[in-house]
């Protein structure tokens, strides 16, 4: 069978079969087969958009306290390999002591997260004593990195001690 096709102005037939709107049935099934094949599209990625980082958990995994023994409250995170004690809400001047766990050790890396401007100095003691000075960029919370607290076996505690200048 050869299929004929007359075109009229406002009609549009097919070897007999006629229709008053010219491509409406293959609209809608053009539209019909887009939505069936568009529907597991549900996960799609844009390359603009991007999945926020999870929120760091909190860990416990060092003691920590004032100078006079009250339990000091400050966020401890792994960041990798590195402990990282989160000091951004700390006033002006401060003091901690860090001990580990019951039969535990320091860890290797120790990092501490401070808000500039609010602190200008860090200085830690343990085996030895370390002056980090915190560049003031306001607005930007900074991460100051300490490698290699602690060479020695036995536990040991770090006095860590911050002050505006």
């Amino acid at each position: 069978m050869i299929g004929v096709w007359y075109a009229r102005v406002g009609e549009c037939s097919y070897g007999g079969y006629e229709s008053s709107q010219p491509g409406g049935f293959a609209l809608v099934a053009a539209v019909g087969v887009l939505t069936a094949g568009c529907s597991h599209f549900s996960g799609l990625h844009w390359p603009w958009t991007h999945k926020a980082p999870p929120a760091p958990t909190p860990v416990n995994e060092l003691i920590l306290t004032t100078e006079s023994g009250a339990a000091a409250s400050y966020p401890q995170y792994w960041k990798r390999n590195t402990l990282l004690i989160d000091l951004h809400d700390a006033s002006q001047e401060g003091s901690i002591v860090v001990k580990p766990r019951a039969g535990g050790q320091l860890p290797v890396r120790i990092a501490f997260r401070v808000t500039p401007g609010s602190i200008g100095i860090l200085e830690v003691r343990g085996e030895e004593r370390v002056v980090m000075p915190v560049v003031a960029r306001p607005g930007r919370r900074l991460t100051s990195n300490l490698c290699r607290v602690s060479t020695s076996r036995r536990p040991c505690k770090l006095r860590v001690h911050w002050s505006a200048r």
